[in-house]
C-alpha cells in the first residue's frame, strides 16, 4: 500500500481570499484612473474650450505644423486660414493643435470677403525699393 487515503481540506471564511485577491486589480484600476484616464479627460476639455474660443484674427497651429491667421469662421466646425498673402484654405476646427495669439474681437456685422483682408502697411513707389543685396552691399549711387 503505497497509497495514502486523501482527505479533502475544510474550507473556511472563502470570502476573505476572494477579497484579498480582488485588491491587487482594485488597486491598479485606481492608479490607471488617476495617471492616465483623469488628465487626459482634463485635457480633451481643455482643447475642446479652446477651439469653442477661435475666432477672426487669431493666429493658429494646425496639426501638421502650418501657422496661420482665422480670417472667417464658416461654421461651428469649419474654418477659413490665410497661410500667405492671398492663399487661403478651409480647415476643420478640430485639427487646430494651439493658438499662438489671439486677435483683437471684431464688432459689427458679419464676416465678407473686403472684411477678411489684413491691414498692411502700404508699400512704398517702386523708385524707393530696395533689394536685399543692395541694402547689404550700399545699393546704387
Amino acid at each position: 500500500m503505497f497509497i495514502s487515503p486523501a482527505w479533502a481540506q475544510a474550507t473556511g471564511g472563502g470570502s476573505g481570499d476572494f477579497l484579498v485577491q480582488l485588491f491587487p486589480l482594485i488597486l491598479i484600476f485606481v492608479v490607471f484612473y488617476f495617471l492616465l484616464i483623469r488628465p487626459q479627460q482634463t485635457k480633451m476639455r481643455a482643447h475642446r474650450e479652446m477651439l469653442a474660443g477661435v475666432k477672426r484674427g487669431d493666429r493658429v497651429v494646425t496639426g501638421g505644423g502650418i501657422i496661420g491667421l482665422v480670417t472667417k469662421v464658416i461654421s461651428d466646425n469649419e474654418l477659413q486660414v490665410e497661410l500667405a498673402d492671398g492663399v487661403r484654405v478651409r480647415i476643420v476646427k478640430q485639427t487646430i493643435s494651439d493658438i499662438l495669439t489671439r486677435g483683437e474681437s471684431v464688432r459689427g456685422g458679419k464676416d465678407s470677403d473686403e472684411d477678411d483682408k489684413p491691414m498692411l502697411p502700404p508699400s512704398p513707389p517702386a523708385s524707393e525699393r530696395k533689394s536685399l543685396l543692395g541694402s547689404l552691399f550700399g545699393g546704387r549711387k
